[in-house]
This record gives C-alpha cells, sequence and structure tokens, in this order.
C-alpha cells in the first residue's frame, strides 16, 4: 500500500497534478527530501542557485530514480527550501523538513476544463452573434443550384426561341431567292420579247421605206404591227417575218 502511494504522489509532482488529499510528507519522502536539502546546501551559500543539475545531486543523495528526486524537489519548493527562477533552482533556507510541517507555497489550481460542444454556440447566441453551421453551407448550396437551374431553363428556352426564329428566316430566305429567281426569269422573258418586237418593228419600217420616204402606213400596216407587238413570245418567234410581210405587201 506504501509503495503504491508513494509511486501515485512521485506520478502526480512529475505530471504537475496536484493532489489536495495529504499535502504531509511521510516518513520515506521526508528523508529524501532532506538528503537532497543536505547535499545541495553542502557546497552553496543561501541565496545561490543550484551549482549541480537535479538529477546529480539526486544521485549524490542516494535517492533511487527520477520520480523521487523530482517529488524531494517539489517537496522543498512547497515548503520554501528552494526557489524556482528562470528555469533554475535557488536556495531559501537551507533548514531540514520537520515531520510533519505544512506546506506554505500554495499549490497550482488545476485547470478548468473546456466547454462543452453545446456551450459555445448558446454563448453566441447570447450575444447576438452566430457561427456558420454546415446546414448553413448546406442550404446555400442548395439555394445557388436552384437559382443556376432557373437560369439555365431560362437560357435553354432563349435558345429554343433563336432556334424558331432562324428556322423561320430561313424558310423566308428560301422562299425569297425562289421569288427573286421567278422574276429573273420574267424579266429576261420580257426582254426577249421586247428584242422581238424591236426586230419586227424594225422589219415594218425598212419595209415602209422601200415604198417612199414620205409614205404613211395605212391602217392594215398599223393593225399588222400593233398584232405583232400583242403577240405572245411563243407564237411571234415563228410568224413574226411572216407578219412583216404581209404588212409590207399591204
Amino acid at each position: 500500500m506504501t509503495a503504491c502511494s508513494e509511486s501515485c504522489q512521485y506520478s502526480a509532482v512529475r505530471s504537475g497534478v496536484v493532489r489536495n488529499e495529504d499535502p504531509l510528507l511521510n516518513e520515506q519522502s521526508l528523508q529524501a527530501a532532506n538528503a537532497f536539502l543536505r547535499v545541495a546546501s553542502s557546497t552553496i551559500q543561501v541565496g545561490d542557485f543550484l551549482d549541480q543539475a537535479p538529477a546529480d545531486i539526486g544521485r549524490a543523495a542516494g535517492l533511487p530514480n527520477p520520480l523521487a528526486v523530482a517529488r524531494a524537489v517539489r517537496a522543498l519548493a512547497a515548503r520554501r527550501r528552494l526557489e524556482v527562477e528562470d528555469g533554475r533552482y535557488r536556495l531559501i533556507d537551507a533548514r531540514a523538513l520537520d515531520p510533519g510541517e505544512p506546506e506554505s507555497v500554495p499549490r497550482t489550481p488545476r485547470r478548468r476544463r473546456a466547454r462543452r460542444k453545446g456551450q459555445a454556440p448558446r454563448a453566441a447566441e447570447a450575444t447576438g452573434e452566430r457561427r456558420a453551421t454546415y446546414a448553413d453551407l448546406g442550404r446555400a448550396v442548395v439555394e445557388r443550384i436552384i437559382e443556376l437551374g432557373r437560369e439555365s431553363g431560362e437560357a435553354v428556352s432563349a435558345a429554343d426561341h433563336l432556334r424558331r426564329d432562324a428556322k423561320d428566316n430561313k424558310a423566308a430566305r428560301i422562299e425569297a431567292e425562289q421569288r427573286a429567281s421567278r422574276l429573273f426569269e420574267r424579266v429576261k422573258e420580257l426582254e426577249t420579247k421586247l428584242e422581238m418586237a424591236e426586230a419586227n418593228l424594225r422589219t415594218v419600217l425598212a419595209a415602209a421605206r422601200g415604198r417612199g420616204a414620205t409614205a404613211t402606213p395605212t391602217d392594215n400596216e398599223m393593225e399588222a404591227l400593233l398584232r405583232i407587238l400583242k403577240t405572245p413570245a411563243s407564237e411571234g418567234e415563228g410568224s413574226a417575218e411572216v407578219q412583216a410581210g404581209e404588212a409590207a405587201g399591204e
């Protein structure tokens, strides 16, 4: 039972955990602390820093292991025999520890436990601030996806409308090209008729000049000339010269 108690106390001293159940030292710990103090004060004066490492002093004092050295140093510091300054130990009192001597230096208080997960959001809500959560992130992502889907649908609808307009414009262009082609053929046909009428008129005038420059065309000649001008191109091609000859003979 004693060995277990001492081991637990050594562990507590080394890890920095304070135990308040038994602030008094047992006999073995008291002897270890006084042995450490005796060796440490044999080579220095009160007020000086230790001239050796605590482990070396502990070996010289016959302490069995580093845990015992740590516990002895902790006991001496708690009873104002040693003082820690800038990571070094200063001897401030060379008197040996008395049995049952209480600690004069308060122990380091225990650290507060970390807040639970549910407490931080409540404190933030109480101060009017709210931390973003994964739910907020998911909600924002879903809203953005819906917005992008709406924009995509509008873009597809606009593309379909433009495609229909392009199709209608293409059909109107084809129809206009066909109409222009028909009109071009009609113009060519009319030009051909005009050329034929001009040729027939020249023939009639040439025949009329053959009778005399002062001769005036008769009514029959005028009617033949009008018939030639009114005759379609398909019929006038074969009979133009015949009609011109008849007009000239008359």
